[in-house]
């Protein structure tokens, strides 16, 4: 793409042209190339070349807009275009500088002005083709989503899932064609949905209410190990959150879980902010597969699951911003790979409960420093007629900062 090429994205909404003002006009009928998607592109009359988006669309982008160097080029979107919408994909391809926005009022702020709701009483999920899972993650007592639909088959799908996570008794409103002369409101409750013929583009707002049969799960580390299908190799509650709170999960950063087991430390690494990644190296297939599961069920359906042994599974991977090895610490090269991926500011925890795995957090803590403990967990238990502890295995937590 030509350095001196500016793209024009210009927001518009469901009322069309008529909704446009001046400067977004003017940019519309001033370019000699509009590109966008076919309902966008026939809201505005006849004048510049109109080109629909490729499909695939980021592998064509380069070419897509080298083609048309040196030209006037429009892009149009929906609404706000920053708001999971192209001039997003734009400003990361080619930078701030270049990709130039006049945004329309986003569908979440029409919805919300719709429903009476403050912006910050309420999350925003996208589902525009993206895995409906995502919204296990926000479900709480009483908390209000605005979920941008993929299509008109989204709010069905949402009101089984709300139903099978107990949270049935949650209202449910469609927004159609927000601001435009067909917008209609349908409600309804996610255990009694059976609404047919809505329209495609509509977002779906979400009243949450938990039943009995709910079970609720806060953002902060520690879910209970019940939140989790395991066979037995799980990074306990109480140790997991030592973990986490070492391994600092902020937002948008990358985790590598190595040995990752049920994949606990990476799925909670991954509800702590709904930007957080996380890559689940697992070298048992059955238990890759669970970490599908509870990903999905926990509300983090993108968490990336790598079945293979490492360190020859770790080839290849994105640089992460923080390690957790919960298994795998005593296999030759593991702990050398995960600490030569670490750049400044990574942070690594390491778990052991084998006086072998603890000779090689032992040998790490002496050459790179940081904090060596042991964590011993007792629960209470039966015994015989009183009540008595019950230890678990000491685990041996080394953890460092580059």
């Amino acid at each position: 793409m030509s350095g001196e090429q500016t793209i024009t994205v210009v927001g518009i909404g469901a009322d069309g042209w008529a909704g446009l003002g001046e400067p977004a006009m003017a940019a519309v009928t001033e370019a000699e190339v509009l590109f966008g998607g076919a309902r966008q592109l026939d809201l505005v009359p006849a004048g510049p070349v109109k080109l629909s988006w490729p499909s695939p669309l980021l592998p064509n982008l380069d070419s897509l807009f080298d083609a048309h160097a040196g030209r006037r080029v429009c892009v149009l979107a929906s609404g706000d275009p920053l708001v999971s919408g192209i001039g997003s994909t734009l400003v990361r391809r080619f930078g701030a500088q270049r990709v130039r926005i006049l945004p329309a009022v986003s569908s979440p702020s029409l919805a919300m002005a719709r429903l009476g709701w403050p912006a910050e009483s309420a999350e925003v999920i996208s589902l525009v083709g993206r895995d409906v899972h995502r919204v296990n993650r926000a479900l709480a007592p009483d908390a209000r989503l605005i979920l941008l639909s993929s299509d008109a088959s989204t709010p069905a799908a949402v009101a089984a899932l709300l139903t099978a996570q107990g949270f049935g008794a949650s209202s449910l409103t469609v927004l159609e064609e927000l601001g435009g002369p067909a917008e209609r409101l349908v409600r309804g409750t996610a255990a009694d949905w059976a609404h047919r013929d809505l329209a495609a583009l509509n977002v779906l707002a979400v009243e949450c209410r938990a039943g009995r049969d709910a079970a609720p799960r806060p953002p902060v580390p520690g879910l209970p190990d019940d939140a989790f299908e395991h066979d037995g190799q799980l990074t306990k509650r109480d140790l997991r959150a030592a973990a986490l709170a070492r391994l600092g999960p902020f937002p948008g950063q990358l985790l590598w879980d190595v040995g990752a087991g049920a994949g606990s430390v990476a799925v909670e690494w991954s509800r702590a902010h709904p930007r957080n990644r996380a890559v689940a190296v697992e070298r048992a297939p059955e238990r890759a597969a669970a970490i599908r599961r509870n990903a999905d069920r926990l509300g983090v359906p993108d968490l990336r699951v790598v079945t293979g042994s490492a360190p020859d599974a770790l080839a290849g991977l994105p640089a992460p911003d923080a390690v957790f090895i919960g298994g795998g610490l005593t296999v030759p090269g593991v702990l050398d790979a995960c600490l030569a991926a670490l750049g400044r500011g990574g942070r690594l925890v390491a778990h052991g409960v084998t006086v072998e795995s603890e000779q090689a957090l032992a040998a790490g803590y002496g050459e790179h420093g940081g904090e060596l403990i042991r964590i011993a967990v007792e629960q209470a238990a039966p015994l015989g007629g009183f009540t008595g502890w019950k230890p678990a295995r000491t685990v041996t937590q080394w953890s460092m900062t580059r």
